[in-house]
């Protein structure tokens, strides 16, 4: 049992504790039901329920962010060697944290016009460079100005 102040006050009977919790005013409740014996804490029900929820959303909202957080990494038809392997590099990092990774491959001029070279590029640069196993949540698709891939760790 634990009282309102924290204070671990050791195995009591069910009896005992309701008393005390009655002489200081408050609620005795069971805060991990599943451990021999069980622990409860001397406190209001109304706070120990408040702060459950609070840190329930809490937990909701950081694992949502934790899955969809979308990195971008921009190439070019006419990139060099180099550069690729660099803005790879960084591809590879973001996949290893868990982040989805959208690979923007920017086409100017009539380079938008040889659809099919610029989608050949953008495949060899994830089979080439990209060293984390990943999977592609979709086909390249042409949008705006250039064609984009997005793609997750497996």
């Amino acid at each position: 049992m634990i009282d309102d102040t924290g204070e671990n006050k050791g195995v009591m009977t069910a009896e005992e504790a309701l008393k005390m919790a009655k002489a200081a005013g408050l609620d005795l409740v069971e805060t991990a039901a599943q451990a021999t014996p069980p622990i409860v804490k001397i406190t209001s029900f109304d706070k120990y329920r408040y702060e459950t929820e609070k840190r329930l959303k809490k937990e909701r909202i950081d694992q949502k962010q934790k899955g969809q957080e979308m990195k971008q990494i921009q190439i070019s038809v006419r990139e060099a060697k180099n550069d690729l392997e660099i803005k790879a590099k960084r591809a590879n990092e973001f996949l290893e944290r868990g982040d989805k990774v959208m690979v923007v491959m920017r086409m100017r001029g009539r380079e938008r016009a040889n659809k099919g070279f610029a989608r050949e590029k953008l495949l060899e640069f994830l089979q080439t460079y990209i060293t984390i196993e990943h999977k592609a949540l979709s086909e390249p698709r042409f949008a705006g100005r250039g064609m984009n891939i997005t793609i997750v760790k497996k």
